[in-house]
């Protein structure tokens, strides 16, 4: 009983893959000299959105 459960890892493993995504891309980016923007916007929408998957990851309660 008492409060409720928090925490999904599965919701923090996504995040984690994400963000392997994120540097995966910025890694490709510089390889290519910095050529073209796009994999640096790649990568910074990857990384924006898990850091949102980490905090919600922590903050959604899990059921059950």
């Amino acid at each position: 009983m008492g409060e409720p459960r928090r925490g999904w890892v599965s919701l923090y493993a996504a995040a984690f893959a994400l963000m392997l995504a994120a540097a995966i891309a910025l890694m490709a980016s510089s390889l290519g000299s910095l050529r073209s923007i796009g994999l640096l916007w790649i990568s910074s929408v990857l990384s924006i959105l898990a850091a949102g998957l980490a905090v919600a990851s922590v903050l959604l309660p899990r059921r059950g």
